[in-house]
């Protein structure tokens, strides 16, 4: 089944999964299978000031709903386009004293569309909101009381003069939105800020190891070739991280959206062995010394999560160089125990401007990253791209340069050439390339320059660490 501009697509019944994609054409790496808008989406409670609740960019300077006080837009185009799904809602806001959670308005904003369009399918939709899964029947006791928290306090929120909709229709939405929301990232994707539903998306089954990978780019979401993808294959994106051994990625995925991973990668515990790697030769530590050193990592781990939390970014340091010691005779390269106190040191060291050091952890990270991922990999090209600017900031331009290449190469892929990040490591990529040359040629005359120029202008530092890694591809209430 085929509906308007998803022709290179059908849904099909997968064998112990349900509905899923398949592809109706061959696709190469890069190619965009389906761009989709946003069945209904709106900006998380946090965000709501600095964020445009139509095209989900961060503003400096937003201009806010004169009626509710509430929505904000990058300006007058944005706030005309919004209307449609804002009138309702505004006067809500109006009436209730103030604005619901997000999942409340998002629910409301589902079925104000529902009331409008009928809950059949909508234009370019394959599926409709009523055939979505919802999972309701999976749900722990503690979501079941979450759940009906939620119903309570949407219909103390939607008002009277409004379509009525049953109990059971409010809980399976919420339970669509539980299951099926996904993450909305700012222009350069580097931030997680509100989150939406989009039926098409919700068709593609997970894996491991994909075959596409989702971005959001100028509003809508892009379904994006990682690999070759010929006529009838099944298209599958990861819902979780790869970076973690396969029975903590199955115990994720069956707590987070209720099914068993049955791909390949998970069966043959694929690449478990390096992410557990140890020292190897005659000074390989025993297996209670790396119980130890592990649980030591873990332990480290939440200590370093409570500092950053507090700012306290100086002890953060001090316990990554401690864990490192520890570490470093014990766990292998490819660990992810170090690896993720590598990025975590390389980060935090980088906004402290202490750069040599943390573009030493940098390159220790991708090279263990490079043997993990995917080649085509968005969070291995972003963590390349972060590495790059490190060791460009280091003065290790020649390095920097090679980073910041291997990275754009990967975002072609996975973001493509019109993406606001993409865009931005083109100009690094040309910048760093015209003063490797520079080098070259003279490498004192270089530094001379450099030192000039860094006065004035240099290319971003990172921004402050958070605890929030690369944004995830479904949002899941905490």
């Amino acid at each position: 089944m085929t509906r308007g501009g998803m022709e290179s697509v059908e849904v099909f019944t997968s064998e112990g999964k349900g509905r899923g994609l398949k592809a109706q054409k061959e696709f190469l790496p890069g190619d965009v299978i389906f761009a989709e808008p946003a069945y209904a989406a709106v900006v998380f409670d946090s965000l709501t000031h600095v964020v445009c609740h139509t095209c989900f960019k961060r503003q400096e300077r937003l201009h806010r709903c004169g009626q509710c006080k509430f929505a904000y837009y990058c300006d007058r185009t944005c706030q005309r386009a919004a209307w449609l799904n804002h009138k309702n809602e505004c006067s809500a806001i109006k009436k209730h004293g103030k604005a619901p959670t997000e999942n409340i308005r998002l629910a409301a904003r589902i079925m104000w569309k529902i009331e409008r369009e009928g809950s059949g399918l909508a234009e370019g939709c394959l599926v409709s909101i009523d055939d979505l899964q919802n999972h309701v029947d999976s749900f722990s006791e503690e979501e079941k009381k979450e759940l009906r928290a939620d119903v309570e306090s949407f219909l103390e929120f939607w008002p009277a003069q409004s379509q009525q909709f049953g109990m059971q229709y409010i809980s399976h939405i919420f339970g669509v939105i539980n299951c099926n929301g996904f993450t909305l990232s700012d222009q350069r994707g580097l931030q997680a800020v509100g989150v939406g539903i989009f039926p098409n998306l919700c068709q593609a089954n997970h894996d491991c190891w994909p075959n596409c990978t989702v971005i959001f780019n100028n509003g809508k979401i892009e379904l994006r070739a990682l690999s070759k993808i010929s006529p009838g294959d099944e298209l599958t994106v990861s819902y979780v991280d790869f970076l973690n051994v396969s029975e903590e990625r199955r115990k994720q995925l069956k707590k987070q959206y209720y099914f068993d991973c049955t791909c390949e990668h998970c069966k043959k515990q694929i690449k478990d062995d390096l992410m557990l790697a140890v020292k190897e030769g005659e000074n390989k530590p025993s297996a209670e010394t790396v119980k130890e050193v592990t649980q030591f990592s873990k332990d480290t781990l939440e200590k370093i999560n409570k500092a950053r939390m507090e700012g306290l970014y100086h002890e953060v340091v001090k316990l990554c160089r401690e864990c490192l010691k520890k570490q470093e005779p014990v766990l292998g390269d490819t660990n992810i125990y170090l690896l993720r106190i590598l990025s975590i040191a390389s980060e935090v060291l980088s906004y402290l401007q202490m750069f040599e050091e943390a573009a030493d952890y940098a390159k220790r990270m991708v090279d263990g990253y490079l043997k993990i991922y995917h080649p085509n990999n968005a969070q291995l090209g972003m963590a390349l791209m972060r590495a790059g600017v490190t060791h460009w900031h280091a003065g290790l331009i020649e390095a920097g340069h090679g980073l910041i290449c291997k990275a754009y190469a990967i975002l072609l892929i996975t973001h493509g050439p019109s993406h606001p990040i993409t865009k931005d490591l083109e100009v690094m990529r040309v910048q760093t390339e015209m003063e490797l040359r520079m080098f070259q040629q003279n490498e004192f005359m270089y530094y001379k320059m450099r030192e000039a120029a860094l006065k004035n202008q240099k290319i971003q530092v990172m921004p402050e660490p958070s605890n929030e890694t690369s944004p995830s591809l479904f949002h899941k209430k905490e």
